[in-house]
């Protein structure tokens, strides 16, 4: 058994294209929510987004090479570049000891939608040749390994909105049992365009207030959807013997995993949380820490729909009991929107900072309160916070529940009590 720690750190977000500058928006208190500018919105009965803003590929990607590659893509490269720089792991491993595993949700929506119209509009030999490479929801990964030389496991998992808690917490695994030494490990979404903002509208997904200040308000008595959003985020995954060997920067260790699946409804989730519960549980009982929420901070799915906010705090009022109460609980989608398969590895980048720094982002907007979501949301102020434990978890269409234990270094596990 291996341990598993975190030396590196990248993100593209609708708040920031690096994670210092992501990190101090949170700290801020400032969203990401604005009138959609990618497409014409006028007759779309949602007209805002959290749009990724002032992205320039070219920081990342040969210009050439742009054009060959969906938006989604060139968000996970970024996220990993920055990760990797960050990390200053290049070099030092082997090429078959280094994985990635970048995930997405949907994968290159933005080239099916450009190829179908070419499809439909100018016909078949107007269909790029490099369409189904820019769509399939691997090749961000793929071109993440062909940039590190990375020959090592590659796993890009596609599960709804857990996609990126899922990648980090099999990366976690890989290494922990000894299949890597280091995996580079996210996820990516762009899908703010019409079809997908059309399609989550009427499946009755996202907020239609069209107020960037009253939409995505998680755990809010006035919730009534999720903002779409948009981005990457990825960090590396690396065995801590030779992460300190080296002199890395040891940001956190990685301790449990938690992966279920409510086997209940293609959106809604379990109605008693059954599998949220069970995630919880799993991911705890791997980290060797007890259900009692001591010095833990959590970072929810907290998508602002009611089924979601209410069914996570039945979650973990179920597995801390009266403890759940004394647990500082933040929503990073009430800034961010949710960013679908990025939405995890995001979530889990701001648990990792609030180790770091002892802060817990606010979770914005919150002002009414719903008498099924009870806890410590730390509402519209960032708070000083005394953790070395963080729960990152998500909640996936399908039912997927994933979640990741998280540790400050120098940590001490609580005592188990008799």
């Amino acid at each position: 058994m291996k341990r598993v720690v975190v030396t590196g750190l990248g993100c593209v977000s609708p708040v920031g294209n690096d994670v210092a500058s992501y990190w101090a928006a949170l700290m801020n208190g400032e969203h990401g929510f604005a009138n959609i500018i990618k497409f014409d919105a006028k007759d779309f009965k949602v007209k805002i987004a959290a749009e990724v803003k002032n992205f320039d590929p070219q920081k990342y990607i040969e210009r050439s090479e742009i054009r060959k590659t969906d938006m989604y893509a060139q968000y996970a490269i970024a996220a990993a570049a920055q990760a990797m720089d960050d990390s200053g792991i290049a070099g030092t491993v082997k090429p078959e000891r280094l994985g990635v595993y970048i995930g997405s949700g949907i994968g290159g929506m933005n080239t099916f939608i450009s190829e179908t119209e070419k499809l439909l509009h100018r016909g078949p030999h107007k269909v790029s040749p490099y369409f189904i490479p820019m769509m399939i929801a691997n090749i961000g990964a793929a071109l993440v390994c062909m940039r590190y030389n990375a020959k090592g496991p590659c796993l890009p998992i596609v599960s709804a909105c857990a996609t990126s808690t899922h990648s980090i917490g099999e990366a976690y695994r890989a290494i922990k049992y000894g299949h890597a030494d280091a995996v580079i490990a996210g996820g990516a979404e762009a899908c703010v365009n019409p079809l997908a903002v059309a399609g989550f509208t009427n499946c009755l997904a996202l907020s239609t207030k069209n107020d960037p200040e009253l939409s995505s308000i998680p755990f809010d008595a006035r919730r009534d959807g999720f903002v779409i959003g948009e981005g990457a985020g990825v960090l590396v995954l690396e065995e801590y013997e030779r992460a300190a060997s080296r002199g890395a920067h040891i940001y956190a260790e990685a301790l449990g995993y938690g992966n279920t699946c409510d086997a209940y409804h293609v959106t809604a989730p379990h109605p008693a949380a059954e599998g949220a519960i069970q995630m919880i549980r799993l991911a705890l009982e791997e980290a060797g820490l007890p259900p009692t929420g001591e010095r833990l901070y959590i970072n929810p799915h907290g998508t602002s729909t009611s089924l979601n906010d209410k069914t996570e705090t039945l979650a973990i009022k179920s597995v801390f009991g009266e403890n759940a109460f004394n647990i500082p609980i933040s929503s990073t989608k009430s800034m961010i929107g949710h960013t679908l398969g990025a939405a995890g590895a995001l979530e889990a980048l701001a648990s990792i900072k609030t180790l770091q720094t002892g802060i817990a982002h606010q979770t914005r907007g919150w002002s009414q309160r719903d008498p099924e979501c009870d806890l410590d949301y730390v509402p519209n102020a960032s708070r000083r916070v005394e953790v070395d434990f963080a729960l990152s978890m998500s909640l996936g269409f399908g039912g997927h529940n994933a979640g990741i234990v998280l540790a400050r270094p120098g940590y001490a596990l609580p005592r188990q009590s008799p």
